[in-house]
């Protein structure tokens, strides 16, 4: 029982929020300005204020890379355990069930093949809307089984990362991902077939880290944030300030992190551009 008790003040009942105006308005990410929803859709999800860009669905990314209607997806059916039997504020099966209820997908990658200018490619896709794009034992998997189709068929690879790192319900077999994938990756530097790596905003933690560091070619978005631990932890670990705009893809490039940044409606050209000299 409470010694005190304390009496709540009545709650003021807001005004109904007209139908009409209700998410016609998005709050930019980097520039903290207000924008019209249907400006951005129309620039291909891009503040129109300040270049940067938001984050799109896996289909508009497919939609966006490939050629129109040319994908056919690759081992959709794969999903995750739970070796672990972890559980947080939930278990970790209602967790990934939960996600797979609300994307319509079973893990946090997407994989398959189809045609960029006419030029075959295997393309992987994060989609961060799955527990953040986190790569476990599937999404590890799923991309090794890309590159060995790859291999098989003599296909440049094209990965388009968005993530917050390796997935901590699976603990080290998550993190086995990251040798796993590298691993791949460096079979495909000996087949002499080309391995492009976009980055989108955000990519984090383990998955920066090891397989989306190692493109033949590494792109960024515009503004995009891209490191292994965030800028916060950072500062209070070596007790510093960090510089202006640490982590945004521009700041990577100055530093030689990345090759290029390529604004979205000139990254199919670009891709294709990359696929045809290699």
């Amino acid at each position: 029982m409470a010694w005190f008790k304390k009496d709540k003040p009545a709650e003021s009942v807001p005004p109904p929020r007209s139908k009409g105006s209700e998410g016609m308005w998005l709050k930019c990410n980097h520039c903290r300005e207000i924008v019209y929803r249907k400006e951005v859709d129309r620039n291909n999800k891009v503040c129109p204020k300040c270049e940067y860009h938001f984050p799109i669905s896996v289909t508009e990314r497919i939609g966006l890379l490939i050629d129109l209607g040319t994908f056919k997806e690759w081992d959709a059916e794969l999903e995750a355990q739970d070796p672990l039997s972890f559980q947080d504020t939930k278990s970790y099966r209602d967790r990934v069930k939960a996600h797979q209820e609300k994307t319509g997908r079973k893990d946090a990658l997407v994989i398959g093949e189809g045609l960029v200018n006419g030029r075959r490619v295997v393309l992987c896709v994060f989609d961060f809307s799955f527990m953040g794009g986190s790569m476990g034992s599937v999404v590890g998997e799923k991309l090794c089984r890309a590159i060995d189709r790859a291999l098989e068929l003599k296909l440049p690879v094209i990965l388009v990362t968005a993530s917050g790192g390796a997935r901590m319900q699976e603990g080290i077999l998550s993190l086995m991902q990251m040798a796993k994938t590298s691993t791949a990756v460096a079979k495909l530097g000996e087949a002499r077939l080309p391995f492009i790596s976009i980055l989108s905003d955000p990519t984090f933690g383990g998955v920066t880290a090891s397989v989306a560091m190692l493109g033949d070619v590494i792109i960024a978005e515009p503004k995009a944030l891209i490191g292994f631990a965030g800028p916060r932890v950072i500062e209070q670990t070596i007790k510093q300030q960090l510089p202006d705009q640490f982590q945004r893809a521009e700041f990577l490039l100055e530093h030689g992190m990345i090759d290029m940044i390529v604004e979205r409606k000139r990254l199919k050209e670009t891709v294709g551009t990359l696929v045809n000299h290699f």
